[in-house]
């Protein structure tokens, strides 16, 4: 992963690759943003004409090079966009410092080392420009053979490899802020990119065994505990959804406990992730086309599981559990049918209509699994269905809860960590179209609002009195275009920013 380093130096004597400068979208033209004064000063205070020459607007993400001014010792000025320019004495949005940071970070794969000059008006700011740097910067090459040939661990789409060593410019090294501000960024961004490293790994090497085993692994390192309940140990405790949906594979299903304690906690979190390593319908196939990036469908337990890692890093103080429902659907004579029933660790039945609504079901059994421990809140995560993609597009993901307020505060932590969201509803009269004749609810009803159905099906299998939330996060799991802002393309981390900032929120006694 990136260095990063928090720097005093002034931009001129800076002995670098390349240092970047922010430029914000002015109504006449673009405007150098705060940090590069020292860079618009070599440039006699003309940078904004030179860079509207070139062709820069300051819109965001925009990217513009050009060389460095006589007497720097960086041979290069990258200059990103920031968007919009603030309102008098407001400061740049968060969310525009980490995109920017992340443009520039994509941009100089290669590069030995960058000076970001970017708006560092709080130690808060430098860590959302830490992150996006760290973000930005991710790539995913270890089944590439130019990767071996230059012996580099990890290399980006163009065969360079990712930036070495960010410096924050206006940093302060010996701040106790600005170095927890870093730190945090550090520890969140290198789980977050490994979750992203889980959802691109083929899922030839991702089953749910070698999922558990990397669970384990991170367990061991960071001092959180680790169960894993394996095909014998999830039938005897009748987890019938789980191994319903694993039935027609030939790896065998896996739940897989995470627990992450402090001694000085007051409050305790579930989060719960749907981790289907491979989706292909099951018997109920999906049609040609929609099965090529079904690696993602784990996307949930990805998330989940990098943030308990990242609240131990941390030491937050709030209790943190993690179940990871791991399967693979897939089609053979052993794979359950439409029309079967199955009985739930919960004890309720569930009749089967498409086995392609097969995360529902291995959510149903974790979550009636993690209510059992009477947590303050519970949380899943889960590419759950292509109707939230419909409702909110690829960037988007939807909040359901059963408590109005805590859905708002997990909105809230969302849209505070970047990630887009937005509250949706659990319309009472869409629970009709569940009902089944045979068992006590169907996995499927009205398809108009399925991603609704799909929230008031996982509602069923919460324990009385506990708050909890889902997160259906299909669209921005996995982006399928290019490259933007800190997103790469493929596995996006999309959810892991959230979850750790619920998870400060309730250590802090702030989570509504």
């Amino acid at each position: 992963m990136t260095a990063l380093t928090l720097s005093t130096a002034a931009a001129p004597g800076l002995r670098a690759d390349a240092i970047v400068i922010g430029v914000a979208k002015g109504a006449g033209g673009p405007s150098v943003a705060p940090g590069a004064e020292a860079v618009d000063k070599a440039y006699d205070g003309r940078l904004a004409g030179v860079l509207e020459t070139l062709g820069a607007s300051g819109a965001e993400g925009e990217v513009t090079k050009l060389p460095a001014p006589a007497g720097f010792k960086t041979p290069v000025v990258v200059a990103v966009g920031l968007g919009a320019e603030p309102e008098k004495d407001a400061g740049f949005d968060a969310e525009a410092l980490r995109r920017a940071a992340g443009a520039a970070a994509r941009a100089l794969a290669g590069a030995k080392k960058a000076a970001f000059a970017l708006p560092l008006a709080e130690a808060a700011d430098a860590g959302v420009v830490a992150e996006g740097v760290l973000l930005g910067a991710y790539s995913f090459d270890a089944y590439k053979e130019s990767a071996k040939e230059t012996k580099a661990a990890k290399r980006n789409g163009n065969g360079k490899a990712p930036l070495a060593e960010a410096a924050l410019l206006g940093g302060k090294p010996r701040d106790k802020a600005y170095k927890a501000a870093i730190e945090r960024a550090a520890a969140v961004a290198e789980e977050l990119n490994r979750a992203r490293d889980l959802v691109n790994t083929p899922p030839n090497d991702l089953n749910p065994e070698a999922f558990a085993a990397v669970a384990q692994a991170a367990a061991k390192e960071h001092g959180i505990k680790v169960q894993v309940l394996d095909e014998k140990a999830l039938t005897k405790g009748g987890y019938g959804g789980i191994l319903g949906v694993g039935a027609g594979s030939a790896s065998g299903p896996r739940l897989v406990k995470l627990s992450y304690t402090s001694p000085k906690a007051k409050k305790s979190l579930a989060f719960v992730g749907k981790g289907i390593t491979y989706d292909s319908g099951g018997i109920s196939l999906k049609p040609a086309g929609h099965n090529e990036t079904m690696k993602c469908d784990m996307a949930g337990a990805a998330a989940v599981f990098a943030a308990v890692v990242s609240a131990a890093r941390l030491g937050l103080e709030v209790n943190v559990t993690g179940w990871l429902a791991l399967a693979e659907n897939m089609p053979s004579g052993s794979a359950t049918r439409p029309g079967d029933v199955l009985r739930m660790y919960s004890g309720k039945t569930v009749e089967v209509l498409n086995t392609d609504a097969e995360g529902r079901l291995v959510l149903a059994d974790a979550l009636w699994a993690a209510s059992q421990e009477k947590p303050d809140a519970i949380i899943d995560v889960a590419t759950l269905t292509g109707a939230m993609m419909l409702a909110l597009g690829s960037r988007t993901y939807g909040i359901m809860a059963n408590d109005d307020a805590f859905r708002s505060a997990v909105h809230e932590a969302a849209e505070e960590s970047g990630e887009p969201a937005w509250p949706m509803p659990l319309p009472e009269h869409l629970r009709k179209g569940m009902d089944s004749p045979t068992a006590d609810i169907a996995n499927m009803g009205e398809r108009m609002g399925g991603g609704l159905v799909a929230g008031l099906f996982l509602r069923e299998f919460v324990g009385e009195g506990i708050t909890w939330a889902h997160l259906d996060i299909a669209g921005p799991a996995f982006n399928e275009g290019g490259p933007f802002g800190y997103t790469p393309k493929g596995g996006t981390g999309t959810a892991v920013r959230t979850l750790v900032r619920v998870a400060e929120l309730a250590a802090a006694g702030e989570l509504g």
